[in-house]
């Protein structure tokens, strides 16, 4: 009974997919005069956060086997040096994307549970430019203006 229900979510929600990808044209862009965050505009940023994704994957990817060939033992200090510090900061590079990843997954988790595009602080909605700009967003500009600020204010302490 239980699976039978999950398999007709998961069918209503491929199907979905597939009409939502049927009528997105490839040059749409969302605007403010057409309902907030309606299929067009949910498979609009779906789309740009799972091509973001894949292109911080495949970066990772890259890395991976660049530091596989990199390992391999310099006799110079001076070069070897630098290449450590070279390895460093792409780690820490990779770090950071590694994060971002982790937040398009929770944006794609809140497009699927209807809650993507609204502040999670307000209720209100996010702007659509600042989703264009920032898919990951979860705050309004104003929300997180002040959030900045009072984290500023706290770190200062």
């Amino acid at each position: 009974m239980v699976s039978d229900t999950i398999d007709n979510f998961r069918g209503t929600k491929e199907r979905a997919a597939m009409k939502a990808e049927s009528f997105l044209p490839d040059d749409y862009r969302p605007a403010e005069d057409e309902p907030f965050m309606n299929e067009r505009q949910l498979e609009y940023f779906r789309r740009k956060l799972l091509t973001w994704k894949a292109e911080l994957l495949e970066q990772s990817a890259e890395t991976l086997e660049g530091l596989a060939e990199s390992a391999r033992s310099v006799p110079d200090l001076a070069d070897r040096a630098s290449e450590e510090t070279d390895r460093a900061l792409e780690l820490r590079t990779r770090d950071r994307q590694r994060k971002l990843v982790s937040k398009i997954d929770s944006a794609l988790r809140r497009i699927d549970n209807g809650e993507y595009g609204y502040c999670e602080v307000t209720g209100e909605p996010i702007s659509l430019r600042r989703l264009d700009a920032r898919p990951i967003a979860t705050m309004t500009l104003e929300a997180q203006e002040k959030h900045e600020r009072r984290e500023r204010v706290h770190r200062d302490d």
